[in-house]
């Protein structure tokens, strides 16, 4: 007996999924507790895992294909079962008794090759054709109708597309210019009518230089996640009323303490950013500003007793770009060397694999790092139910003044966005004050 693996429910809120990467294919062996597939839900990308054991018979689903939850994607056969025991296919219908009619003669069944030509069809009599397939079968031109799928239960897949298209360039450049039929015009020339004159459009430049990679018009539909935090982002910048204060902060001595961090850890895998020392600094500073780590909760504010540095990580185009926030929990109680070992793998998986819920849930305060990209000064939006996110530029070495003196140093400008319910003006400067003080006698946040 088949097991029917099917799209699972991996959020309260989740209806659809989409299979980001398979890990299995047809063939292998599976058994309860492996991960199947990476999953993007509408809150985060998660891991499938079988409850059964069995081999994989067939994958009903592409990658980057989103199905309903409870949709069939994969089928697994049971121990001492084949997958000649399992017809994904409908039988072909029986044929017909041959004619006893003497004189007439016995009809030719058509050849298997024409039958395989006929694309497979759903219930609704439509193509079964994966949404990547389609998108490239209308750019290239492509009668889906023409094609048989390779894909599982004869789903039309990416390959079949361009296979095709790929045929059809060929041949179109086979063709000599002088064998394509020419076009006559059957329409009787128009009798003349006197028009007010039309001034002539301007003839393109013959003249223009060919660029590799040049850009091309195209449109591309964005992930569910990417939908999620478009309209989350939209909800943050309406609902609450955000305003900025800015700060420029001395980092010499934040440089200096990294180097000799990074000195003494040369040779364990271990290395320091700016950006760890700035989590830690952030948690520490709540101490004097409980407010900074507090929510807005319509008629009451929220004190939070934990300090849970949310820390933004922008995704690659290829997961369908966006940013979503880690989060480094009891940021105020970890030594730097955790928190930057923590936010290094949250990287990765969240850039690779994607994050679960649980790790981007609970932040109390954002820090949002553009300073790695030479950013020196940008503003962020709120992430809820944050009450502020603070946007940090790059250490910039430049002329400054140092005990009015001339001096060449480095300095970083930040700014926190505030959530005006909770925070006030005062409040988000005095924050400001204390997380200068740590940042620049950094030897504070070692203990």
């Amino acid at each position: 007996m088949t097991i029917e693996i099917t799209m699972p429910r991996l959020s309260d809120t989740m209806e659809k999924g989409t299979i980001i990467k398979w890990h299995i294919a047809e063939g292998d062996e599976v058994s309860a507790g492996d991960v199947l597939a990476d999953v993007e839900t509408d809150k985060a990308t998660m891991e499938m895992q079988s409850f059964d054991d069995g081999t994989v018979n067939s994958l009903a689903v592409d990658e980057g294909q989103a199905v309903e939850v409870g949709t069939v994607v994969a089928v697994l056969l049971e121990e001492d079962e084949s997958a000649d025991d399992v017809s994904s296919t409908p039988a072909a219908p029986a044929a017909s008794s041959p004619s006893t009619e003497p004189d007439k003669p016995a009809e030719v069944a058509p050849a298997p090759q024409a039958a395989e030509r006929q694309p497979t069809r759903g219930s609704d009599g439509q193509v079964r054709i994966s949404p990547v397939a389609r998108r490239l079968a209308e750019a290239h031109g492509v009668d889906v109708n023409s094609l048989v799928g390779s894909g599982p239960s004869g789903r039309i897949v990416k390959r079949d597309v361009l296979a095709a298209a790929g045929a059809g360039e060929e041949t179109r450049s086979a063709v000599a210019p002088a064998a394509k039929p020419a076009q006559r015009s059957m329409t009787p020339p128009p009798t003349a009518v006197p028009a007010t004159p039309v001034a002539a459009a301007p003839e393109q430049s013959s003249d223009l230089i060919a660029i590799p990679g040049s850009l091309q018009s195209h449109r591309e539909p964005v992930t569910g996640m990417r939908q999620t935090i478009a309209q989350r982002l939209v909800d943050s910048k309406q609902s609450i009323p955000h305003y900025q204060v800015s700060m420029t902060f001395n980092v010499d001595p934040l440089m200096a303490l990294r180097s000799s961090l990074n000195s003494q850890l040369a040779g364990t895998g271990s290395k320091i950013s700016v950006n760890d020392l700035l989590v830690r600094a952030c948690a520490l500073a709540m101490y004097a500003n409980p407010l900074m780590n507090a929510s807005w909760a319509g008629d009451s504010i929220v004190y939070h007793g934990d300090v849970n540095i949310g820390v933004a990580i922008a995704l690659p185009q290829e997961r369908g770009g966006g940013l979503v926030v880690a989060t480094i929990r009891n940021a105020d109680r970890k030594s730097i060397r955790v928190i930057s070992a923590e936010t290094k793998a949250l990287s990765e998986k969240a850039r690779t694999r994607g994050l679960t819920v649980d790790e981007m849930a609970d932040s109390t305060f954002t820090i949002s790092n553009l300073g790695m990209f030479g950013v020196d000064d940008f503003t962020a939006i709120i992430n809820p139910p944050n009450s502020a996110i603070l946007a940090a530029g790059a250490a910039i070495q430049k002329p400054v003044v140092r005990d009015g003196e001339l001096a060449v140093g480095y300095e970083m400008n930040a700014t926190l966005s505030n959530d005006h319910r909770v925070v006030d003006g005062a409040t988000a400067a005095q924050y400001l004050v204390s997380l200068r003080e740590y940042i620049e006698n950094p030897a504070q946040i070692l203990v």
